[in-house]
């Protein structure tokens, strides 16, 4: 505000001439000064009095608003901070299969909790409680309730039956904690690959759900990133196809009398695994306790397809024969000596049966020959060998993305020399997991490119590196095929979609040493269809056996060789592999056009 001088120069001077009084003129100009401050004056004091009463108005409408929300919602019970500052965070990602079907998801629950001091019949609540959870003891309850504890767990996690149970009963002591947990609406199908979900930072609001197997802790950080809850973690198995493989290998490991059994199906090309089942299984809504005693393998939770280790057997040959070929030395129809038995130092190697005393490469594999792969391998050197079984990843733990792919660590002797190298031919005395094995098939008939194995399905294919050429992995291809026509695994020739494959029966080792004589580890591995392999398969089964014309038969061709057969005739049409049709022999008439 600029101020007007009391006395203006211009304005006294003219009133000196006019004869005018100057101090009248101060006197005036003073009144005009003092009514200007008092007005604006009166303007702030109005102002700020208006602005006091819109905060007023503000206040009283913001009042009025929360009373009637709160006046217009349900009543619910009072819920505790799970702590000052703490925030748990129990959102997760979604998994689904390679074509977009539900595999886990999360759902609302709640847990239940005491306030002894709150109730207002003790024994009553105890009674009560202890009726709709059986297993908790009600004379310890009836203790607590009268104690001068503050606070108590009931049940963590609560069916909704449970919860309308328990708010019956009509306590106000008894209060209800919101919970997501983890469900698998396909129960126990594909278990071993989702492994289960538990619970970690807890409080009474809210508890954090973490992985605690399988790919549910493999991707733990992955799955409960909010940035990434939104999208589902895509797998590369196919729902349909794991159920079919999961029941049919039931169904055989059942009738066989097996302990247990493993399948795995995986694209050649990619790496990416179709199905991996392993039996006996879980429900992962209701995961079992892990053993605390005896042998871990005999738990529903082992793996047999990542953590079960076993010494395989002859399906091992086909890499003798494939590295032979590959380094020149031999070809399909190169004959090798395979008198029976063959002296190595003070061990004798045998043949199942006689098989000549000379056969061809493409007839060792055929008919399962372990005298001619042990030639092979005398032929190929133990260094070259380890080598290739090494490039092939054989001699480490696969990259499988589970929490227990690091525990199938491949059991090595602690030198290769020539008798491991020959008994390493057709399948013993080093061990691997049938993840590794049918990561090692893929390779050789997909055209010799290495393949990783993975449960992540992918658009994008990545070639690997070349381990064998591409008529070397023809050669392959056609032996592997014999073994289905005319060899061991006869029963395994489905009609329309030319099985490939090698058989393998390796008996079980003692745990003092030694092996059983009625034990084994039986193995079927392949391909088909063999004219353009698209898909690999390991199925093995433990201890089977089978009573068939007087014998007891223990050995793939008998026993795992018939259910790939089933499973395959169940898995082709949902992988969408046309049956191949052969045309029928010309009848000799000849068709003439009108």
């Amino acid at each position: 505000m600029i101020r007007k001088p009391l006395r203006p120069l211009a304005r006294i001077l003219q009133a000196r001439e006019s004869g005018e009084s100057t101090d009248a003129i101060q006197r005036e100009n003073m009144r005009l000064r003092q009514e200007e401050e008092r007005d604006h004056g009166r303007q702030r004091a109005e102002l700020r009095l208006l602005v006091l009463g819109a905060a007023f108005v503000m206040g009283f409408v913001m009042v009025g608003g929360r009373m009637a929300l709160l006046a217009s919602t349900d009543p619910g019970e009072p819920t505790m901070s799970s702590g000052a500052g703490a925030v748990i965070t129990s959102q997760r990602g979604d998994i689904v299969d390679r074509n977009g079907r539900l595999l886990a998801t999360n759902i609302e629950t709640a847990s239940v909790y005491v306030h002894p001091h709150q109730l207002i019949d003790p024994d009553r609540a105890a009674s009560e409680l202890a009726r709709i959870f059986p297993e908790l003891d009600e004379a310890r309850l009836h203790q607590d309730f009268n104690s001068e504890r503050r606070f108590m767990w009931i049940r963590r996690q609560i069916s909704p039956e449970q919860r309308q149970a328990v708010h019956d009963i009509g306590d106000p002591g008894i209060l209800f904690g919101a919970r997501e947990t983890r469900l698998y609406p396909n129960g126990p199908v594909a278990a071993h690959i989702m492994g289960g979900a538990g619970f970690g930072s807890e409080g009474v609001a809210s508890a954090e759900v973490i992985g605690v197997a399988g790919v549910e802790r493999f991707f733990d950080a992955r799955l409960r990133d909010p940035a990434t809850a939104a999208e589902p973690l895509q797998l590369s198995i196919d729902l349909t196809v794991q159920a079919a493989v999961e029941e049919v290998l039931y169904g055989g490991m059942t009738m066989l009398n097996a302990k247990g059994a493993s399948g795995i199906i995986m694209d050649a090309y990619t790496g990416e695994i179709i199905a991996m089942a392993s039996l006996p299984d879980f429900d992962p809504n209701d995961r079992p306790r892990v053993l605390t005693t005896g042998d871990q393998s005999d738990s529903p939770l082992f793996n047999r397809a990542v953590q079960g280790v076993y010494e395989l057997g002859s399906v091992f040959k086909i890499f003798a024969a494939a590295q032979a070929i590959e380094l020149g030395l031999v070809n399909q129809d190169t004959v090798l000596d395979t008198r029976s038995p063959l002296v190595v130092g003070r061990f004798r190697i045998s043949d199942f049966d006689n098989y000549g005393p000379t056969n061809s490469v493409h007839r060792i594999i055929e008919k399962s020959s372990n005298v001619g792969s042990a030639r092979l391998a005398m032929l190929i050197g133990p260094e070259r060998q380890r080598n290739f079984l090494g490039s092939l990843g054989f001699l480490q733990p696969t990259a499988l993305e589970l929490s227990e792919a690091a525990t199938g660590v491949p059991l090595l002797p602690r030198t290769w020399g020539e008798l491991t190298s020959i008994t390493a031919s057709y399948g013993h005395g080093f061990s691997s997991s049938p993840v590794h094995l049918a990561a090692g098939y893929a390779t050789m008939v997909n055209g010799g490119h290495l393949v990783r194995p993975t449960l992540l399905h992918t658009e994008e294919h990545v070639q690997g590196v070349p381990i064998i050429s591409p008529a070397t992995s023809q050669d392959v291809r056609e032996m592997l095929r014999a073994v289905v026509t005319s060899g061991t695994a006869s029963f395994a020739d489905v009609p329309g979609y030319e099985v490939g494959g090698k058989t393998g029966s390796a008996d079980k080792p003692r745990p003092t040493g030694g092996y059983y004589d009625d034990k084994v580890i039986a193995t079927f591995a392949g391909a088909f269809p063999m004219n353009d392999p698209r898909y690999v398969f390991v199925i093995t089964l433990d201890e089977a056996s089978e009573y068939i014309a007087g014998m007891t038969r223990r050995t793939a061709g008998w026993t795992t060789v018939p259910v790939t057969a089933e499973i395959i005739r169940r898995i082709a049409p949902l992988l969408g592999v046309r049956p191949a049709v052969e045309l029928l022999a010309s009848s000799g008439v000849t068709a003439i056009a009108r």
